[in-house]
This record gives structure tokens, sequence and C-alpha cells, in this order.
């Protein structure tokens, strides 16, 4: 059984994230974006044991696949391996291409429930991408397919290697980073993907792997 470590009262943060500061796990709630939505990051979601568990397990058992997208009129492979596990029916897809969709695991879906008690929102499909050293990456984007419902709530576990976040304000240019931790859980919700674009930059001289679990919810499936 997979457990959530306990929180205490929420801290909430306003403003940037300054010097990319490790998080203690017991550090509670932390709000990344000064306006505009939210991005709630919670360091310590899974108890250590678990998330190394859940790292071994999920890395051998999720189906990756290798993808292609089209840019500028030519296909380029995505940096990185990804995999679409949903509710049977649910189709995701992007770049005008949907994914194959793959059966929950019982590891996958134990996650899904904890971050729907965590969040309070319903997920139907988790996008898992792994980042398999620091040469694998993420570019400026937001999750604003409309498939997703107007201001959706996109629930990321992370797990393995610690790696830098940014948020960039579309308007303003104002930019937010942070540090996401083994085990922790990033929610964003509200007009955080209208307004601000997210990306997981390459980084220098990683060589650890890094796996990402995106819940959200499909409201128009297939």
């Amino acid at each position: 059984m997979i457990h959530c470590c306990p929180q205490p009262h929420p801290i909430r943060y306003r403003g940037f994230v300054s010097g990319l500061p490790r998080l203690p796990l017991d550090s509670g709630t932390v709000e990344l974006l000064p306006r505009d939505g939210s991005a709630l990051l919670v360091p310590g979601f899974l108890a250590p044991d678990d998330a190394d568990d859940l790292l071994d397990r999920c890395g051998a058992s999720i189906p990756w696949e290798s993808t292609s997208l089209v840019m500028f009129g030519r296909e380029v492979a995505e940096p990185r391996l990804s995999a679409w596990i949903a509710d049977i029916g649910v189709v995701y897809g992007y770049s005008g291409r949907d994914r194959r969709v793959h059966p929950w695991s019982p590891d996958l879906d134990r996650v899904r429930r904890l971050c729907e008690a965590r969040t309070g929102s319903s997920f139907n499909g988790v996008l898992a991408n792994l980042y398999r050293d620091g040469r694998d990456h993420m570019g400026w984007h937001a999750d604003d397919e409309s498939c997703l419902g107007v201001d959706p709530v996109i629930a990321s576990v992370s797990l393995g290697a610690e790696r830098r976040f940014d948020l960039r304000h579309r308007q303003t240019g104002e930019t937010v980073s942070c540090l996401l931790p083994h085990g922790s859980l990033l929610v964003m919700s509200g007009r955080s993907q209208i307004a601000w674009k997210h990306r997981l930059p390459r980084s220098a001289r990683l060589d650890n792997a890094r796996l990402n679990l995106t819940f959200r919810l499909i409201r128009s499936p297939r």
C-alpha cells in the first residue's frame, strides 16, 4: 500500500522561488505562482520508501513509447519516453496525434486515488513521462487542450532525479523556478494553463532518470 506523508498546516508562498531552494519534506504546501492561477507544490506527498518502490515498479512496468512530433513541417523524436494510461475509451493526443491507450496498473490506480483525495478532483488518465537523463527535457508548453475543459486541474507526481521546473507568464515574461523533489506532488489549477507556460529544461551532467506522472481529467472522451 502507498501512503501519503502526513501534512502540516499549509505554508503559502507568494512571489519568486529564488535560488532554487531544496524544500524540506515537512515544509507543507507551497504556492509557486504570484498571480493568475495556482501551482501548489507538496514536497513530501509520498513517503520516501513508497516513492522509491513506485519509481522502481513504474519504471519497469509502464509500456514506454518513443513518439515523434511534427515541428516546422518535419518529424522529430520527443526527447523523452512516455505512455498514456487511462480509463477505457478515454483518448488523449497532442500535435494532431492520438496516443495509444494503456490500462491502469494497480500501482498507478492507487496513486490516482491518492491524488484525487488530496486535490478533491477526479482523474481518468495519466500521461507518464520518463526523462532518462539530463538531456531529456520538455519545452515551453501549456496543458490547454480543449479536451481538458476550462481551468483544468493537473496533478503531477515526480519520482527519481530532482529536476528544475520553470513557469513563465505569457504576458509579462515573469518566471518562477523551483526544484521538484522525489515523491513530490505539483497541482496546477485555475488560470495556470491560460496565463502561464511551463517546461522542464535540460540539466547538464545529470545521469539519473526522472519519472513524472501527470494525472488529468479528459472531459470529452470518445
